[in-house]
Parts: C-alpha cells; sequence; structure tokens
C-alpha cells in the first residue's frame, strides 16, 4: 500500500559529500516523522536524523553539524544531506516513515525503504 525508495548512495572519498533521496508512494493520507537509520557491518541499526511533518529536527551526535535532513511534504519526500564525510559513515542507509493511509482502510503504518549503501574511502 506504501512503499518509500531510497538512493543516491554512492562511493565517495572523506571529506566528500552525497545527497540521499527517499520518496513515499502509495495510499498515503499524511506522513507524520521521516528519518534516516544506517546500519554498518556487524552493528546495529542507528539512528542518524529524524524530522517531524512540522519541520523539528534530531541528529545523533556523529553527524551533527555534518549531515542536514529535510523533507518536502509536497512530494512525500525527505532527504538526507551529508557533507564532511568520514569512513566511519559508512554504512547501508535506511528511510523510514510514519504513514497514516487513506480512507476508508486508514491506518498507521512504519514503513522502510529497501536501503542505499554509502562507502566513504580514506
Amino acid at each position: 500500500q506504501v512503499q518509500l525508495v531510497d538512493s543516491g548512495g554512492g562511493l565517495v572519498q572523506a571529506g566528500g559529500s552525497l545527497r540521499l533521496s527517499c520518496a513515499a508512494s502509495g495510499s498515503i493520507f499524511n506522513i507524520n516523522a521521516m528519518g534516516w537509520y544506517r546500519q554498518a557491518p556487524g552493528k546495529q541499526r542507528e539512528l542518524v536524523a529524524a524530522i517531524t511533518n512540522g519541520g523539528s529536527t534530531n541528529y545523533a551526535d556523529s553527524v551533527k553539524g555534518r549531515f542536514t535532513i529535510s523533507r518536502d511534504n509536497a512530494k512525500n519526500t525527505v532527504y538526507l544531506q551529508m557533507n564532511s564525510l568520514k569512513p566511519e559513515d559508512t554504512a547501508v542507509y535506511y528511510c523510514n516513515a510514519g504513514v497514516v493511509t487513506t480512507p476508508p482502510f486508514t491506518r498507521y503504518l512504519e514503513v522502510w525503504g529497501q536501503g542505499t549503501l554509502v562507502t566513504v574511502s580514506s
């Protein structure tokens, strides 16, 4: 019913930048918070950044000052601008959204994207 498609990952040298995008589609009535998580090999998935539908943001300490999350509510899309990338940022990045589906079968879904790989070389 609802899908998230994330993209924008790739290989970049340390100090470089990447911009991730995640577009939601389907039976969407409203999207609450949207966010980006990442999972490095052998590690648990962790929150990178989140943004409410009102624009309030939250960041992991490790990315503050380097990453910026934003969203376009008209396009149901969330972005993650990543600057000054470090090798420790290497991970699969997943977008996440809290979605309220359209009537008459309204329900709340937590939806994940398929993940996009970010590799930062030293």
